[in-house]
Parts: C-alpha cells; sequence; structure tokens
C-alpha cells in the first residue's frame, strides 16, 4: 500500500485545481501549472480535496500512485507559495550579476558566463556571491539551478566552485599530505 499516495492533498482557498481526463490543472495567486497523469491514475477533486487513486495493487501501479500524488501536491503547492534555490559562488574572483533579464557571471574563464532563464523562472542576485532561483513548477526550479551548478561543480581539493546553499563539499589532502 502507498502511504504517500493514500494521503489526500488539501487545496488551499485562492486555488483551483482542475481534472479533464489525463490533464490537471492548477490556479493559484502565483500562477497556472498544468500537467499530465498516466493514463491508469485517477485524480479527482471531492470536498476541497484532491485524490489519487490507482486501479491495482501492482508494484507498478503503487509507485507510480505516490508519483501522481507528489506532482500535484508539488503543483498546488508552486501555485500558492512557489519554489526557491540558493546557490553560492566560492572562490577567490568568483561573482555574478544581473544584466537585464540575463544571469552573468564570472567563474575562472577566459569570458563571463551568461545564462537566460527560461519562462517562468525568475533569478535574483542579492550579493555578488549569492544566487536565488526562484518559480512556481519545482521541477524547472531543481533544473535550472543544476545547469547553472553544472557550469562550475565545487572541486574537492580547494572547495571552489558553485554549490547549493548549505551544501557540505568533502575535501580531499593535496600532495603536501603525501610527503609526510
Amino acid at each position: 500500500m502507498s502511504r504517500v499516495g493514500e494521503s489526500p492533498i488539501a487545496i488551499p482557498d485562492g486555488v483551483k485545481v482542475k481534472v479533464e481526463g489525463r490533464s490537471v490543472r492548477a490556479e493559484g495567486p502565483r500562477g497556472a501549472l498544468e500537467r499530465k497523469v498516466h493514463p491508469d491514475m485517477v485524480v479527482q477533486v471531492e470536498d476541497g480535496r484532491v485524490l489519487v487513486k490507482r486501479p491495482s495493487d501492482s508494484r507498478a501501479h503503487r509507485s507510480l500512485h505516490g508519483l501522481t500524488r507528489t506532482l500535484v501536491a508539488n503543483m498546488v503547492e508552486g501555485v500558492t507559495r512557489g519554489f526557491q534555490k540558493s546557490l553560492e559562488l566560492v572562490g577567490t574572483g568568483y561573482r555574478a550579476n544581473k544584466s537585464g533579464n540575463k544571469l552573468v557571471m564570472t567563474l575562472g574563464f577566459s569570458h563571463p558566463v551568461e545564462v537566460v532563464p527560461p519562462e517562468g523562472i525568475d533569478i535574483e542576485v542579492p550579493n555578488p556571491s549569492t544566487i536565488v532561483v526562484s518559480g512556481i513548477d519545482k521541477e524547472l526550479v531543481g533544473q535550472v539551478a543544476a545547469d547553472i551548478r553544472a557550469l562550475r561543480k565545487p572541486e574537492p581539493y580547494l572547495g571552489k566552485g558553485i554549490r547549493y546553499a548549505g551544501e557540505r563539499v568533502r575535501r580531499k589532502a593535496g600532495k603536501a599530505a603525501m610527503k609526510a
């Protein structure tokens, strides 16, 4: 039995959830999201709650049950509060700023690196060593943050690079440790 899939999703005030066939649409104060769910999963809106049901107890249906419920819950939370990921730039001369809609970063390359955010994503730079990616689609926010991090992953010897806020980078001993 899926423990995640069985729990209903409460619909907050100001949010509308519509189910038409395989398509689930959530509209709220921050925007609207739409997603197609697997054809075997049944999504229903009853009494201010969203319920996800599965046709059988097969392994595939059990895993799809929890996944579908989580995706719909993320849609409801996204149109209500939104999501954000913070990134930190660590390293001498590593900095970021915004130029119009673009994020421009100096990452130790011979050229500045520019990132244009996709539709629905907001990038803020509160200080030169911090980047905040925000939006209503959790999957897209995480993907954009991962793409920015992939431009210069934290390296294990000096710890320089782009990392998630609060991420711990395991450091390796360098060549000097071997001489002892």
